[in-house]
């Protein structure tokens, strides 16, 4: 186990790891901790109350993030045509076809967000070892896979985010910066947890939100009150 900084010992002192807070509180506790010399993102992670060996109780999607994410997001878009010029306009970073899928399949992988139109998936399916892995293969569950490459690139963009259950039945996403005010940060993570409420798989017993919790990059957790 790798040894914890100093300045992460010292942060982790001023949380309460007991305690679950106000989200507000929460923030401002994070905000007030020894920062590094960058602007860390802050994330959210949900322990969710499912069993993630069963298909029909994973859980993905994507959300637009009302205040945005704070940072460039670099999209990549499976298109040609019509669809390919749409997306350029919408301000995607990469647009190919063939092409794309041979950069990627030798090993390009510096973005964050992968859009394909539905015909596209020819090219695209070859590249699920790759991009599965990394969590960026398009779905038509997050939005990812359509016919409106230019509305996706938008929303990608603007600060919407995608998200997936792991191996542990956990859901992270990023919220935003460090940087953003306390309110910015609160309404960011409303939206998610609103939006992930709603996605509460049938088959799921009990409580659906189980464990809420945010950090920053380089430091410790802080759980959240968060009514299911």
């Amino acid at each position: 186990m790798s040894k914890r900084s100093k300045r992460y010992t010292d942060a982790a002192t001023r949380i309460d790891r007991d305690q679950t807070y106000q989200a507000n509180e929460a923030f401002t506790l994070l905000k007030d901790l020894p920062a590094p010399k960058f602007d860390e993102t802050v994330d959210v992670v949900v322990k969710l109350g499912i069993d993630p060996r069963k298909s029909d109780q994973l859980v993905r999607g994507a959300v637009s993030l009302p205040k945005g994410l704070g940072k460039s997001v670099t999209v990549v878009v499976f298109a040609e045509g019509d669809k390919a010029d749409s997306a350029k306009d919408a301000g995607a970073d990469v647009v190919g076809a063939a092409d794309l899928a041979d950069r990627i399949q030798g090993g390009w992988l510096d973005f964050d967000v992968v859009i394909a139109s539905p015909d596209m998936m020819k090219h695209v399916g070859k590249l699920g070892r790759v991009l599965g892995p990394q969590g960026k293969m398009p779905s038509p569950k997050s939005g990812t896979v359509t016919p409106d490459v230019g509305k996706a690139v938008g929303e990608f963009k603007a600060g919407k985010v995608e998200f997936r259950t792991d191996a542990g039945g956990n859901v992270h996403a990023p919220l935003g910066k460090r940087s953003f005010p306390v309110e910015d940060l609160v309404e960011n993570l409303n939206a998610f947890l609103g939006h992930l409420g709603g996605m509460r798989p049938a088959a799921v017993k009990g409580s659906f939100m189980r464990k809420i919790s945010v950090s920053t990059t380089m430091g410790p957790g802080a759980a959240i009150q968060y009514e299911d």
